[in-house]
């Protein structure tokens, strides 16, 4: 699908945020352009930081994980990064809102991943996010 396929990957993903805003994790949104613009931010945020926040976690994760032989740590390490894209976008977007702070950023992360991945999947746009993981 390529870049079609990327960029339909937005709207699926500001729709997916409203799912999360309508569940009690403090993540609200104020409309549908609101979380579009989310999405746009949080995919953006994503392709932009994640070489940068993989070189500044770099060497905790390696101590931590003992270079990556300790999987966990490593899927530990990629959800913090995840967290970190998601306060990020909430802090630059307005309409969208943390209302608990840390703990919105970390449900409302996990939520907005797991339920997009299904979703990205079920709808056959899947195969960018190899593409990107690749890349990095």
């Amino acid at each position: 699908m390529g870049l079609i396929g990327w960029l339909l990957q937005w709207p699926v993903r500001a729709l997916v945020l409203l799912l999360v805003a309508a569940m009690p994790l403090g993540v609200e949104l104020a409309s549908f352009q609101a979380a579009l613009w989310s999405a746009i931010a949080i995919g953006l945020l994503g392709t932009v930081l994640i070489v940068p926040l993989k070189l500044v976690l770099a060497l905790p994760w390696a101590v931590a994980s003992l270079g990556g032989l300790i999987a966990p740590v490593s899927w530990l390490f990629n959800w913090l990064i995840t967290v970190v894209l998601f306060a990020l976008a909430a802090a630059l977007i307005d309409g969208f809102r943390l209302k608990n702070g840390l703990s919105s950023a970390v449900l409302g992360a996990v939520a907005y991943s797991v339920i997009s991945a299904v979703f990205i999947r079920v709808l056959g746009l899947g195969d960018v996010e190899v593409i990107r993981a690749a890349l990095a």
